[in-house]
C-alpha cells in the first residue's frame, strides 16, 4: 500500500508562489498517472493537474499557464509549482496516484494553501 505525503502549503499573498511536493513511500514509476486535486471550503474536490508516467501533463483551465506539474522518479516525488496565486486558489490540495492494473487509487492527507493579503 503506497503512502503519499504532501508538503509545501502555507499562507501566501496574491500574486505569490508556492511549490507543493508529494512524496511517495515507494516507486511512483509504476503509477500510470499522478494528479493534484483541491477542495475549497463548502465546495467539491476538483481536479487541478495530472502527469502521466511518460511525462505528459494536463491542467484545469482555471490554473493553466500559472501552475506546473512535474515528477522526479528518482526521488519518487511529484511537484506542483503554483505561480500568480489568486484568493480563489485557496484550498486543501491533495495528491493522487492511479494505477490501472490492478486498480489502485491512493490519496495523501492534503496540505492547506491560503492566498490572502
Amino acid at each position: 500500500q503506497v503512502q503519499l505525503v504532501e508538503s509545501g502549503g502555507g499562507l501566501v499573498q496574491p500574486g505569490g508562489s508556492l511549490r507543493l511536493s508529494c512524496a511517495a513511500s515507494g516507486s511512483i514509476f509504476r503509477f500510470n498517472a499522478m494528479h493534484w486535486y483541491r477542495q475549497a471550503p463548502g465546495k467539491e474536490r476538483e481536479w487541478v493537474a495530472g502527469i502521466t508516467s511518460g511525462g505528459s501533463s494536463n491542467y484545469a483551465d482555471s490554473v493553466k499557464g500559472r501552475f506546473t506539474i512535474s515528477r522526479d522518479n528518482a526521488k519518487d516525488t511529484v511537484y506542483l509549482q503554483m505561480n500568480s496565486l489568486k484568493p480563489e486558489d485557496t484550498a486543501v490540495y491533495y495528491c493522487n496516484a492511479v494505477q490501472r492494473t490492478p486498480w489502485i487509487s491512493a490519496w495523501g492527507q492534503g496540505t492547506q494553501v491560503t492566498v490572502s493579503s
